[in-house]
């Protein structure tokens, strides 16, 4: 399938094939989802299953696409995750390549489910220890946002820029937490801490998506604590491409494999809300 161009007016394909890929994989794993989502409604008995269907068509066309072009690379996928600790083993296989394609096929699968906007599909290609490259896909707005590390970040071809907020109660924050969460966790602490001292707060329902509006503008700020790598790893290469900032919740590096973040439009305002949450616990 080929990308489509008015999508992708300003990437310089031919100079990156991983891009290429990347972009044609993106598209392919949103038109499976939107394929899928037809078949049933938000209400019906056992969605979940058909959803798990959706999630598992579209990592499936994105793995095709991917490791036709490159075999020989690692594939890490959510749904690939789940599998392996259905089976007792670790969520995260061993490296076996320099590269690791790490590839969420459905960000925000609640409102999936309730077809609700706000799902995208995420891709990342992992060289070492660095993210050099990120997709996300909104299939139903036709957004595809795109950081090459070193290059900048873009959304259908456009650059994007942070918004550069210096101010937490000027500022407008995403938050993302446990659908399971208790009522005297750390992260209902942190939402109503962050409630208070901001100007706004939103949860959104995809991690993925909360980065890029960072990355965008849209957001001066977001904090994921129940996030996964294959949520962030497309997103915070965004960011910092775009100018913003992100760090583990109290300052130190994200760690991937377990990421617990905070992504800021400014080194100000990452400060600000770092403090903000400095007294809720871990």
């Amino acid at each position: 399938m080929a990308v489509p161009p008015a999508l992708f007016p300003a990437c310089n394909l031919m100079s990156n094939p991983f891009l290429s890929v990347c972009l044609e994989a993106a598209e392919l794993g949103g038109q499976s989802l939107l394929d899928w989502q037809d078949r049933f409604t938000p209400r019906e008995k056992g969605p979940k299953d058909l959803v798990s269907q959706a999630d598992l068509a579209a990592q499936e066309a994105i793995r095709s696409c991917i490791l036709k072009s490159f075999p020989d690379h690692d594939f890490l996928s959510e749904e690939e995750a789940a599998d392996r600790k259905a089976q007792g083993l670790p969520a995260i296989s061993e490296r076996c390549s320099e590269y690791r394609w790490i590839v969420d096929p459905l960000d925000g699968t609640t409102n999936y489910i309730h077809h609700l906007p706000g799902y995208a599909v995420s891709i990342a290609l992992q060289r070492g220890p660095h993210i050099e490259l990120g997709v996300v896909f909104d299939p139903l707005a036709k957004e595809c946002f795109v950081a090459e590390r070193g290059k900048g970040a873009k959304l259908n071809g456009k650059p994007l820029h942070s918004s550069g907020c210096n101010e937490l109660n000027k500022a407008l924050i995403a938050i993302s937490f446990s659908p399971h969460v208790n009522r005297d966790s750390p992260e209902i602490k942190r939402f109503v801490e962050i409630l208070l001292a901001s100007q706004s707060v939103r949860r959104m329902g995809s991690a993925a998506l909360n980065l890029c509006y960072v990355a965008a503008g849209r957001l001066d700020g977001y904090l994921g604590s129940s996030v996964s790598v294959w949520d962030v790893a497309a997103g915070l290469l965004m960011v910092e491409e775009a100018n913003g900032k992100t760090t583990g919740l109290s300052g130190s590096p994200i760690c991937l494999e377990k990421p617990e973040l905070i992504a800021a439009a400014s080194p100000a305002l990452l400060a600000a809300l770092i403090d903000a949450i400095a007294d809720c616990g871990s």
